[in-house]
């Protein structure tokens, strides 16, 4: 079946930068719209950003000018970078994806989540 799984999380300091990765595997016929969400402690998930088959891409207003959402279509993958943490991103970071696989014409996937914290 497809799966979505994450990597990149991690602790890093005030300023401080990650880059996070999600890769689709599986039967995949197509991935349309990409996306990251976070979800803080005591949080509703929230949307951070996305990123369209056509490398169109949207952000959240509290994160737009510090990550870049990317892809590679060859990988089934997207990235994340992002840059100027504060603690305020400190969260579960979760890649959603949007796919056509053997199994359905069109399904939601979601990774698994990557614990990112942010500290001195």
């Amino acid at each position: 079946q497809v799966q979505l799984v994450e990597s990149g999380g991690g602790l890093v300091q005030p300023g401080g930068s990650l880059r996070l990765s999600c890769a689709a595997s599986g039967s995949i016929f197509s991935v349309n719209t990409m996306g990251w969400y976070r979800q803080a402690p005591g949080k509703q998930r929230e949307f951070v950003a996305s990123i369209t088959s056509g490398a169109s891409t949207n952000y959240a207003g509290s994160v737009k000018g510090r990550f870049t959402i990317s892809r590679d279509n060859a990988k089934n993958t997207v990235y994340l970078q992002m840059s100027s943490l504060n603690a305020a991103d400190t969260a579960v970071y979760y890649c959603n994806a949007h796919i056509a696989s053997r199994w359905s014409f069109d399904q939601d996937y979601w990774g698994q989540g990557t614990q990112v914290t942010v500290s001195s």
